[in-house]
């Protein structure tokens, strides 16, 4: 058994003088708490601070210096599936954490973890004392509620999340004591850790249970009393989950009554007004190395705004604290470094390097039989892809910044090789006709081809106006590039929310997004390599049923069989050499396949911070699944006495 977490004598060093004060009931100034909540315990209506801290907080050392209390970090959302807004900066509170480097992983809920030899078995050690932030203990319990009832519930999680399945199959999770649980995974998963310290291993600790059985079928005998209450649930599935939704979703945002173990929380739902408030929690379970109980900012408010052009004008204006989603691309840095000095706000690097941020989603497993025939025709595909001027596209939307390559780890990564990225890529009309002509030779008297079924084939395109990235431009130059090689595309413009729920429901013919895996997040989030469920991308739901559950979903090809198969090599590698190996593999087939069509790499882009806002990475990592600041830094920050109430 391998023990990780215990040994990291700094940050145990820090941890041990302070939890020596409390187990020798020395006076409570080995800790200090915000103004606000001082009040509170004075006034009696919160417990003293050392009765909210658990008994060995996480300690967290500053980026620049400790801070000081108070303020308001002001942010804008945009309306309809902006969630990840909320999301990246207080709603990334996992079992373990990367640190701010993302060169490794470390202790976060869980205090420490133990891995059998073979690492098939991983044990996390909670911390003793940790509570929700209405106060109610954390522990096993809540772990266990997600995992019995709702993990393994099929009315609440018919496909299961990728990263609680390993080569075997799901894990089984049991509770070892109160501050104790094992996942057992029956095989090696040497990616489980890494896995959990990503974006979607917050699944297991977002679940409080004193709370949310009251909306479960097994707890509350008088649950149809509270369906009838709610007008958008018909039964009690629907119910949870409007209650009880997950993180990457709307819903989880919609709940301001939902107990959560992060730095804020919410004191009204998103969406319902025009400004969304994070308050800071209470009981929250870290100090920074002086002992003082972090978050240092009060509250975190979002402004509920249109489009991006209105982000910009708040941030000309002073108005907006700290911001990297949807301001920080090439288009928007000439216009914000002349306002720099009105804004009072300051640029930070964002190594963002994904492994394309345009990349035609077509549906692979497309309900309509004509549709899919042509669709998983690779000849179509390549045909498509050498009808799109990349470099066009690159010029006029990301003035210049980005390479025209395909949907690959990126130049400098382990696991980059040029094939991957350039194959295709050649704008070439002549070329693409002739790939185009071995499916659908025939053309109707508007130049468009036929399909099949002996009509104009149509693919209708949806496109949600998101990350800063101009969707809506880009797919009208995809448009127009495929209507000159006879290829008929709609646009139909949607918001983020819709547009994941039709992909989701398997209900759309194609989508312009990007993808994850430029990177080491290639290991752990495949998402245009191997047809993995995901919330973000779906270009293959029914195989990636099928990859989770061979009982649902669709059998896919035995190519992609292979490469599911390969993958689960690359999960239960007993080495990093092994691994590397394997993904190179698994890397190799998805190029032969050629799922998805990439357009652009971005180059690296950039956040704004106020002058006055402190302990901001620079460069700050971020990926696909790589959901910062929140694990590591966002409760950190700290105002120098600029915009506090």
């Amino acid at each position: 058994m391998r023990t990780f977490g215990r040994g990291r004598q700094r940050l145990a060093s820090s941890v041990a003088g302070i939890c020596f004060a409390l187990a020798t009931g020395m006076p409570a100034l080995a800790f200090e708490q915000a103004p606000m909540l001082t009040e509170m315990v004075e006034a009696g209506t919160l417990p003293a601070l050392e009765d909210r801290l658990p008994i060995e907080p996480l300690v967290l050392e500053v980026v620049e210096q400790p801070g000081e209390y108070g303020g308001t970090i002001r942010r804008a959302i945009l309306g309809g599936g902006d969630q990840h807004n909320i999301v990246r900066t207080i709603g990334s509170d996992n079992m373990v954490r990367w640190d701010r480097e993302w060169s490794e992983v470390r202790p976060n809920i869980a205090k420490s973890w133990d891995v059998s030899e073979d690492a098939s078995k991983f044990t996390f050690h909670l911390r003793e004392g940790m509570k929700w932030s209405d106060g109610a203990p954390f522990s096993a319990d809540d772990i266990l509620f997600w995992y019995e009832d709702v993990f393994n519930n099929e009315a609440l999680t018919p496909t299961k999340d990728n990263t609680f399945i390993g080569p075997a199959g799901p894990a089984k999770v049991t509770k070892i004591d109160d501050y104790t649980v094992e996942f057992d995974f029956g095989a090696p998963n040497g990616l489980f850790i890494q896995n959990m310290a990503y974006g979607f291993g917050y699944h297991p600790t977002v679940y409080a249970k004193h709370y949310l059985e009251q909306f479960h079928e097994k707890y509350n005998p008088d649950i149809q009393a509270l369906i009838d209450a709610e007008p958008a649930a018909s039964d009690w599935a629907q119910l949870f989950k409007l209650k009880a939704g997950p993180m990457d979703t709307p819903l989880f945002w919609q709940n301001p009554d939902r107990p959560t173990l992060h730095a804020w929380h919410l004191t009204n739902a998103y969406g319902s007004t025009e400004r969304v408030i994070a308050e800071r929690n209470p009981y929250y379970w870290k100090v920074d190395e002086t002992g003082q109980q972090l978050p240092y900012v009060d509250r975190i408010t979002y402004d509920q705004v249109e489009d991006v052009e209105t982000i910009l004008l708040k941030a000309f204006n002073g108005e907006i604290d700290y911001m990297l989603r949807h301001v920080g691309r090439p288009a928007n840095k000439a216009a914000l470094t002349d306002n720099m000095e009105r804004g009072k706000y300051r640029f930070f690097d964002v190594g963002d390097l994904p492994s394309n941020i345009v990349i035609l989603m077509l549906n692979l497993n497309h309900e309509d039989p004509v549709k899919r025939e042509v669709i998983n025709n690779k000849d179509f595909r390549i045909g498509l892809s050498h009808a799109m001027n990349r470099q066009e596209i690159i010029d006029l939307l990301y003035f210049g910044a980005g390479l025209p390559n395909q949907t690959a780890p990126r130049e400098g990564s382990a696991l980059y090789k040029e094939e991957y990225a350039k194959q295709y890529t050649e704008f070439d009309p002549d070329l693409a006709n002739e790939y185009l002509d071995k499916v659908m030779p025939e053309k109707d008297d508007d130049g468009f081809r036929i399909g099949p079924d002996g009509n104009r084939f149509t693919l209708v395109f949806l496109v949600a106006d998101v990350f800063g990235l101009q969707y809506p431009d880009a797919m009208e130059l995809v448009a127009g590039y495929a209507a000159d090689v006879g290829v008929d595309i709609q646009v139909r413009a949607t918001d983020r929310s819709r547009l994941i729920a039709l992909h989701t429901a398997n209900e759309q013919d194609a989508y312009l997004w990007n993808c994850s895996g430029g990177q080491a997040d290639a290991y752990s989030a495949p998402l245009c390599y191997v047809p993995i469920t995901s919330n973000s991308v779906s270009w293959a739901r029914k195989w990636a049923e099928w990859g989770a559950d061979n009982t649902k979903g669709e059998e896919p090809p035995e190519s992609v069989k292979a490469i599911f198969a390969k993958y689960n090599e690359v999960k239960a590698a007993p080495t990093p050499e092994v691994m590397k190996s394997a993904m190179q593999e698994v890397l190799d087939m998805a190029a032969e396949e050629f799922f998805t069509i990439g357009l652009v790499q971005n180059d690296p882009v950039f956040g704004i911070a106020r002058n006055n806002v402190r302990n901001v990475p620079d460069p700050l990592p971020i990926a696909g699944q790589l959901w910062f600041p929140a694990p590591y830094t966002a409760q950190l920050y700290f105002e120098g006495g600029v915009n506090l109430p």
